[in-house]
């Protein structure tokens, strides 16, 4: 399956000065000519002689930072002539302003014009042992017939199509040709439910879909195309169905269904670009909050594609003809930034993991180090836990002494699955990176690298802020915390290019969730502690966001679903520790009077319906059945208190003088909530 390709594109990038940066370079950072080669762009900022010195400049002069750096790495139709125009206090964030570029020619033509042959992808199949290459000359070709696709079926600049695919080399190309014809892209997790990719596309607007026949994980056949169908029934804007062949197994086509294959065989290999404005939409990818109605957070093109490249760059220590091994989903923020845009962006060979870690024996991740020859491996601690329970015999079977860098990213590591990572995966001998950030911020604000390479890393901590990231903790006053050894809500200072513009149709949202809780700033919404060195911890979530295996899930959306239940009267969902999950999702359930039901049948209803509305993931882990519900006087549920009652730490209840009677009929936390 998947298109071959056959002619070189006549469309390259026009020439920009390319500098190669040393393989292996092991510097202190104490000289201007280690700096300079370390970051070509230090060459012209004065008086940097370091890394530190760098990365201070980096926050103290910012636009002078990103300045040299935007037009040393993006090649450019048009220069920009503004680096930045940010208003924090107004959720007001433009970059580059008066720049126009082209996304893909970035990420592809320009390396088509020095080394066509060179591999971008590694598709690691489902089928272990399948693996298919596409070097950069064809991926650009692949991208050139779907861009040229899209156009003849109607799809202009400005539009927003919705990919809904498995991690393989066509939804790259998918995305890419968006970006090619100066259309946005809306990629959904292939997880999700048909009620929430419809959410999806009808908040998107998109008139065009992208999926495949079937989905193939861990063995299973996925029926994705079936759910397509199901979804654009209550979505009257889709007009077309793009569906490709990942399986041999015909499905049912509709009058709107287009098989695209078959249509991309008749494309011309050549696809003009669109030149695009720097803060024209790049795409829209939607996520939890707090509220049950997940947001389409908005990335434009210069800034997010110039963090993605830069941090991929030196978080990783990426070095030209290294093999980048992430194997997160494309569906999520991760596979955008350091599967697709930023390895690509930087010229290098990046791998699409379509299976799973356990998938057929838990040494498939090794596995495919040995047979790729990876370099840096990026994945989740909660496999890591996962494979941590399988023993060490099924990591050292395998060959890993390419492996130089190991990352996790998601939540944070515990301090366990760190050591075993670092001395079992990794010999003992590659640093890990635990790297904090979020869809939000685009890309990795928070890692132990880039720093010297002697510098310590701290097992369980994301440690350094990257370069031009100001963190600072606030206080429940809203006072600025400026000694050490201190905990409070993780905040930005000052913004940089890879951040989040705006909610999709809904800007006031985006000022409320983010710039007015600490006014002046941008409230991540997690948590974190700085200890007496300056290194930052992540605590969790101030908000009702569960991170389920680095998924995050609002509890509202949680709680809507089961809400829907004829049975229940109300429910409150929690997040609780899980030893592989990270968090797990703990549902308090309170029925309506005179049902009677019982409760093991009704538990497998609810998880049905969270599974159909929303992803299997979201499912609860335990449901519990309560007789009432803790609440202030205003209404409020007091999810601390339920979540003190799932730690079995009735003793630290703490002040209690907002309950709603809770003496009355001598009520009692434990009685109420059914414990025992």
């Amino acid at each position: 399956m998947w298109l071959p390709c056959g002619c070189t594109s006549k469309y390259v990038a026009s020439s920009f000065a390319r500098r190669i940066l040393a393989s292996h370079l092991h510097v202190s950072g104490r000289s201007r000519c280690n700096v300079a080669a370390f970051m070509p762009e230090a060459a012209g900022f004065e008086g940097v002689s370091g890394r530190a010195a760098l990365r201070e400049l980096s926050v103290s002069n910012s636009e002078s930072f990103w300045a040299a750096v935007a037009r040393h790495r993006l090649s450019w139709s048009i220069p920009f002539h503004t680096v930045q125009d940010c208003d924090l206090s107004r959720g007001k964030i433009k970059w580059f302003e008066g720049g126009k570029l082209n996304v893909s020619v970035n990420c592809l033509d320009r390396h088509v014009h020095t080394c066509p042959e060179r591999v971008a992808l590694i598709w690691e199949r489902d089928e272990r042992g399948s693996e298919m290459k596409y070097t950069y000359r064809e991926l650009l070709e692949m991208t050139c017939r779907v861009g040229n696709l899209l156009r003849r079926h109607g799809v202009k600049r400005g539009d927003c199509v919705t990919i809904y695919m498995p991690t393989c080399p066509l939804a790259v190309a998918s995305m890419l040709a968006c970006a090619r014809i100066g259309a946005a892209h809306n990629v959904v997790f292939a997880g999700f439910s048909a009620d929430a990719l419809a959410e999806r596309i009808r908040d998107a607007q998109s008139s065009t879909v992208i999926t495949v026949n079937q989905g193939v994980r861990g063995g299973k056949v996925i029926e994705l195309k079936k759910t397509v169908d199901t979804a654009v029934e209550s979505c009257p804007t889709v007009k077309q169905v793009f569906v490709a062949m990942r399986t041999d197994n015909p499905v049912t086509m509709t009058a709107r269904d287009i098989a695209m294959e078959e249509e991309m065989l008749k494309e011309d290999v050549v696809c003009e670009p669109a030149v695009m404005n720097s803060e024209d939409v790049l795409f829209l990818l939607y996520t939890s909050g707090s509220t049950g109605k997940p947001k389409g957070l908005v990335h434009t093109q210069a800034g997010y594609l110039l963090y993605a490249a830069l941090t991929h760059r030196y978080v990783f220590s990426y070095h030209d003809g290294d093999v980048f091994g992430c194997v997160a989903d494309i569906g999520w923020i991760t596979g955008h930034s350091y599967v697709v845009y930023g390895p690509l962006a930087n010229g290098a060979t990046t791998v699409l993991f379509e299976s799973t870690p356990i998938y057929p024996d838990p040494g498939r991740y090794w596995d495919m180090v040995e047979r790729l020859k990876i370099n840096q491996f990026y994945g989740a601690p909660t496999a890591i836990r996962l494979l941590l329970k399988y023993g060490d015999q099924w990591v050292n079977k395998y060959d890993r002494s390419t492996l130089k860098t190991l990352g996790s990213v998601g939540e944070p590591i515990n301090t366990e699955a760190w050591e075993w990572y670092h001395r079992v995966v990794g010999d003992g001998r590659c640093p890990v990176v635990d790297t904090w950030w979020q869809t939000e911020t685009g890309g990795i604000c928070i890692a132990p690298r880039p720093s010297d390479p002697d510098a310590e890393i701290v097992p369980g901590m994301a440690m350094r802020p990257f370069f031009g990231i100001k963190p600072v903790l606030i206080d429940t006053e809203g006072e600025l915390l400026t000694s050490n050894n201190t905990s409070g809500a993780l905040c930005m200072a000052q913004p940089w290019p890879g951040m989040a513009r705006t909610i999709h149709n809904n800007h006031q949202r985006f000022i409320e969730t983010y710039f007015q809780p600490y006014p002046g700033y941008f409230f991540t919404g997690d948590g974190a502690y700085r200890s007496e060195e300056g290194y930052y911890q992540i605590t969790g979530r101030l908000d009702d966001v569960i991170n389920v295996s680095g998924h995050r899930i609002g509890t509202a959306e949680i709680e809507d679903v089961v809400n829907q239940c004829p049975a229940v009267a109300e429910s409150a969902v929690i997040g609780y520790t899980h030893s592989i999950k990270g968090q797990g999702v703990y549902a308090f359930v309170v029925l309506k009077k005179g049902i009677d039901v019982k409760e093991a049948d009704l538990s497998r209803q609810l998880n049905g319906m969270v599974s159909e509305k929303i992803a299997k993931y979201a499912s609860p882990d335990f449901i519990q059945f309560a007789q009432r519900l803790p609440k202030t006087r205003s209404g409020k549920i007091m999810r601390r208190v339920l979540r003190k009652v799932v730690e079995s730490d009735l003793e630290g209840l703490g002040d209690l003088s907002t309950l709603d009677d809770p003496a009355e009929d001598d009520w009692s936390i434990s009685d109420s909530l059914g414990q025992n």
